[in-house]
């Protein structure tokens, strides 16, 4: 009888290391990007993810979920199944959205868990090459002699590019009206056009057109100028202070084992060592940035709070 305990025991504890160990993963692991492909996220998710494909030795396979400010992408991953297979490569517009929307389908803090920071990035103030300013001050002074007439696009309420120009506009004291899109990419679109005269973009989408004179640059949203822009001064130099540093990062649904995360965090983190990353990244006006799951956490959580008390008493649309 005792033999027979000893054996049952034995195999429960095999059976349990067995199931622990079981490798992952075992299948492809889905980032979704909670806008239209072509923007500063997307981009950077799909530069990193052959990258981490190599490491986890499965694909790691892009989804563009646009739409809403990138909620419609963000209530998918909230209500996805917490099998380490499902995570969201997002930006500052999933700490800012619940400040800027009452009812949303998921609560920020309690349905995610971050696994890791992964790039810091500038942002940049363009316009059409047609309208009639070269610098920041020259757009301050057409703002103002023109209020409620300037239009502006993002890529939704809470995108980082929507918070930029709301940052800027309250510096500036500037009315400029927002137009909303699905993302940044048909933002984009609409700026070179013409049917859309500014926005505020991620570095790595817009030097190419700033380049090809597509875009005039104005001004940068870091506190110092980008090397790969050097010609373009930044904002702050017209308005002291001034700094708005996008962010990249991976978050997972709650339930998501620690196990599943440390993995992801350890191949995020295992990629900036990479020269060619780190230069590709270089390239597009991103600094590779990773972090531990705890200071990831503890960023969403300021940032989620620092929004609220930014848009407690004006929630623009």
């Amino acid at each position: 009888m005792k033999i027979h305990s000893l054996f049952i025991t034995l195999l429960t504890i095999t059976t349990s290391f067995s199931s622990f160990a079981q490798p992952y993963p075992v299948k492809p692991v889905r980032w979704v990007v909670p806008y239209a492909p072509g923007g500063g996220v997307d981009i950077m998710a799909r530069l990193l993810a052959p990258r981490l494909a190599i490491d986890l030795g499965q694909p790691v396979v892009v989804d563009n979920r646009g739409g809403g400010g990138a909620i419609l992408g963000t209530e998918l991953v909230a209500k996805s199944n917490p099998d380490g297979y499902t995570f969201l490569f997002t930006n500052p517009a999933h700490v800012s959205n619940p400040s800027l929307n009452s009812k949303l389908p998921y609560d920020t803090l309690r349905d995610f868990t971050g696994v890791s920071l992964a790039g810091l990035s500038s942002s940049v103030l363009v316009v059409n090459p047609s309208v009639n300013v070269k610098t920041v001050r020259d757009l301050v002074n057409l703002a103002q002699a023109k209020p409620g007439q300037l239009n502006y696009a993002s890529a939704g309420v809470g995108s980082a590019i929507f918070l930029g120009m709301e940052l800027f506009k309250s510096v500036a004291k500037l009315n400029i009206v927002h137009i909303p899109y699905k993302g940044a990419s048909p933002a984009l679109t609409d700026v070179i056009g013409g049917q859309v005269p500014v926005m505020f973009l991620a570095i790595s989408p817009a030097v190419p057109h700033i380049k090809s004179g597509k875009l005039r640059a104005l001004g940068t949203g870091s506190a110092k100028g980008l090397s790969v822009i050097p010609e373009v001064p930044p904002i702050a130099d017209t308005f002291p202070g001034f700094d708005h540093t996008d962010w990249y990062g991976l978050v997972a649904p709650a339930g998501t084992t620690k196990f599943v995360i440390n993995v992801l965090n350890k191949a995020i983190n295992q990629a900036f060592l990479s020269e060619e990353i780190r230069q590709r990244m270089s390239t597009l006006g991103t600094e590779p940035a990773g972090s531990t799951v705890e200071a990831f956490n503890l960023r969403l959580a300021k940032e989620t709070l620092k929004w609220h008390e930014v848009f407690s008493s004006n929630k623009p649309r």
